[in-house]
C-alpha cells in the first residue's frame, strides 16, 4: 500500500531532531526567566571581553540543565508509593509528620530523598489521590542532609490521600543552598502519580511519610528517580 506522506523514519534532519528532544529533556518553566537573564547576561559580557561571554555560556546552560523536567513513566501498579524525587536515600526512619498538617502526633514510617545540585529538581506526585491539606512552614537553611533539617528547615508539606483511603504526606525541604520552594497544587485537588507538583532550588531534601503498615522497597544509600523508582507497597486496604 503506497502513501503520499513521507516517512518520518527516513528522513535524517527529523530522525536527529526526534533523537535531540529525547536525549535533551524540556525545562520547566520555573527556570525560563533565569536562563533568559543568563542569555541576556551572556550578551553583554561577550561584548566586553569574549572570554567572559564563555563562562556567561556555561552558566547559563548549567542553569538550563538544573530545570530539566525529563519525561518519566511510572509503574502501572496502584499499591506503591513512588520517589518524588531524584536523589539518594539518606534516612529511613519513624518520625512525627509535620505538625501544622494536623495529624496524630504518632510516628509514621518516613524515607527522606537527598538531592545534590546535580540532581533533577522537579518533584512528582508518589500516588494517584487527591490533595487534602497543603501546609507550608518558614524555617532555617540548614544543610538538608542533616537529621534535624526535617524539624528546622523551610518545608512545604502535602498530605494526599490515594484511591484507596492511605494518608501519605510529602515534604519538600529546603537546604543550605535553596531558596525556594515551588508548590503547584492546592487543597481539593486530584493528582496523578508521576505528574510533577513542584519544585526546589539548588540542593534540597524530600521526606515522604508512609501510612502503618507499608513495606519500604528501598535502602539507605540507594538512588531513586522521581516518578518511577517505588519507595514502599502499600498497605492492601486504607485507613
Amino acid at each position: 500500500m503506497s502513501s503520499t506522506a513521507p516517512d518520518k523514519a527516513s528522513n535524517p534532519i527529523t530522525h536527529a531532531l526526534n533523537l535531540a528532544r529525547e536525549t535533551l529533556p524540556p525545562m520547566h518553566p520555573a527556570g525560563r526567566p533565569f536562563v533568559a537573564g543568563g542569555v541576556a547576561a551572556t550578551l553583554l559580557l561577550r561584548r566586553a571581553w569574549k572570554p567572559l561571554g564563555a563562562v556567561g555560556a556555561l552558566a547559563t546552560l548549567a542553569t538550563a540543565a538544573f530545570f530539566r523536567e525529563p519525561k518519566r513513566v511510572p509503574p502501572e501498579r496502584d499499591d506503591l508509593v513512588l520517589a518524588a524525587a531524584d536523589g539518594i536515600v539518606s534516612l529511613i526512619e519513624e518520625a512525627t509528620p509535620p505538625a501544622e498538617l494536623g495529624l496524630p502526633a504518632e510516628p509514621r514510617m518516613r524515607v527522606s530523598v537527598f538531592l545534590s545540585v546535580f540532581d533533577v529538581h522537579v518533584q512528582r506526585v508518589s500516588a494517584t489521590g487527591v490533595v487534602e491539606r497543603v501546609a507550608y512552614r518558614p524555617g532555617k537553611f540548614l544543610s538538608a542532609d542533616l537529621d534535624k533539617a526535617s524539624d528546622d528547615n523551610e518545608r512545604n508539606s502535602v498530605l494526599l490521600r490515594t484511591e484507596a483511603g492511605h494518608e501519605l504526606v510529602v515534604v519538600q525541604i529546603a537546604g543550605l543552598v535553596a531558596r525556594r520552594i515551588l508548590c503547584q497544587v492546592a487543597d481539593g485537588e486530584k493528582v496523578r502519580a508521576g505528574d510533577t507538583y513542584g519544585l526546589i532550588r539548588f540542593g534540597s531534601r524530600v521526606d515522604i511519610y508512609l501510612p502503618p503498615g507499608s513495606e519500604v522497597l528501598v535502602r539507605k544509600g540507594q538512588r531513586t528517580i522521581g516518578g518511577e523508582t517505588p519507595l514502599a507497597a502499600l498497605p492492601e486496604r486504607g485507613a
